[in-house]
């Protein structure tokens, strides 16, 4: 990347909470603290030859979309943003500036489902070829590099097993082999990962995670060099049309003030839960990069700087057997997503080690701002639920039914 301006004008980097809290106008709008939404489509011209502000249309740019942009580029290092009306709608645009008919893309294995459908799906309609790698193994990514190859895509941590790939080892590949590399940051967060600063392309967010805060509107970002971000927006944001409203750039705000806190926050939250996991006999792994024996603990401690809300475990009990235990649980909701206030658990399948012999399910949680203790309370009921081989009769219900009364 090129050399970007420091925020404020100063040196250096504030740190994030700093960052958040602050922004760099002189001239407030009428002394307001919280930036305008600018809720028009069109911006009008002071003569036929000089538009003079530079906004014309809010498909090409509007100010509070463009605030939010300049703030989550200083917060990822990066010297240019764009936001998009969804993380899929940034995802897709980021990986469609750079591919073109005929190209190759390399991906991680257990990259997001919404990304993996559009490589199988969208890519493949347009003669662009992608192979799937064991992100964890720089070996296997360098094997399966073409000739034709433009793009390697990473995710670190991914969202189910949380695997990480090596970053540095990535950038200094994908230089010597002259591949583009684009990386979901959406797991670690601006909070504890820059991957800009390591070398990486292009970093994508779903917004709608712990940026929004609130599990109340959807966005995506792309953030990289001003000259990549030129390319995307010129093309694949203005032309495709996945734009994000001003209001929900205000919303994108608003979670951006707390997004540090939240983050110390859940991360915290997390470990706890993790390492409550790790006590019980019942579960054959806790999948969590926060914890000293994930098989790449140092490697995490490297690259990020704190942990974010997601962790799975890989209980040993057939698919059933765990929707039953997970359809007792009070505070922690069923549901997709993660990075809101809410806690959340969705059952993802059969284990990749499961067997018909000894089956196992793999089980994702997601911590919100609930008080730890109440979380660990209601996910007692797992050795209870399980030791006693029944879901119902073993005491389970009642204690469930009191924190059920509680929680209304």
């Amino acid at each position: 990347m090129g050399s970007r301006n420091h925020p404020f004008g100063l040196d250096s980097d504030p740190m994030p909470y700093t960052l958040v809290a602050h922004d760099e106008h002189d001239e407030r709008h009428q002394g307001a603290v919280v930036y305008p939404i600018y809720q028009n489509t069109l911006f009008t011209y002071a003569s036929s030859d000089h538009p003079g502000h530079g906004y014309k249309y809010s498909r090409m740019g509007n100010p509070t979309v463009m605030e939010l942009e300049k703030r989550l580029a200083a917060l990822e290092h990066g010297e240019r943003a764009q936001c998009f009306a969804s993380g899929m709608a940034a995802i897709s645009a980021a990986i469609l500036s750079r591919v073109s008919a005929g190209d190759h893309v390399i991906c991680v294995s257990q990259v997001y489902f919404g990304t993996r459908e559009f490589m199988d799906s969208f890519l493949s309609r347009y003669q662009v070829e992608v192979t799937y790698v064991d992100g964890a193994s720089i070996e296997a990514i360098r094997q399966a590099v073409q000739s034709n190859t433009r793009v390697l895509y990473l995710e670190s941590p991914t969202s189910y097993y949380f695997q990480l790939q090596d970053l540095k080892a990535c950038v200094g590949l994908a230089r010597e082999c002259g591949l583009e590399t684009i990386i979901d940051n959406t797991w670690a967060s601006p909070c504890h990962q820059h991957p800009l600063d390591i070398g990486i392309d292009l970093v994508v967010h779903s917004l709608t995670k712990y940026v929004s805060g609130h599990s109340d509107v959807l966005g995506g970002a792309v953030i990289g060099s001003s000259s990549w971000i030129e390319r995307l927006s010129q093309v694949d944001h203005q032309l495709l049309g996945g734009i994000m409203t001003p209001h929900t750039a205000s919303l994108m705000m608003r979670g951006l003030r707390t997004l540090p806190l939240r983050m110390a926050r859940l991360g915290d939250t997390a470990m706890k839960i993790a390492e409550y996991f790790g006590t019980l006999p019942c579960i054959r792994k806790v999948n969590f990069p926060g914890l000293p024996e994930h098989p790449q603990h140092e490697l995490a401690k490297r690259q990020m700087t704190g942990w974010g809300s997601l962790l799975s475990i890989e209980l040993e009990q057939p698919l059933e057997k765990a929707k039953q235990w997970i359809d007792k649980l009070v505070y922690f909701r069923i549901g997709l997503s993660f990075g809101g206030y809410e806690s959340l658990v969705l059952v993802v399948g059969a284990a990749e080690q499961s067997t018909e012999e000894q089956p196992v399910t793999l089980i994702r949680f997601n911590v919100g701002l609930e008080d730890p203790a109440d979380l660990i309370r209601d996910l007692d009921s797992c050795h209870t639920f399980f030791t006693n081989g029944s879901g119902s009769g073993n005491g389970n219900g009642n204690e469930n039914s009191c924190l059920r009364e509680q929680a209304q």
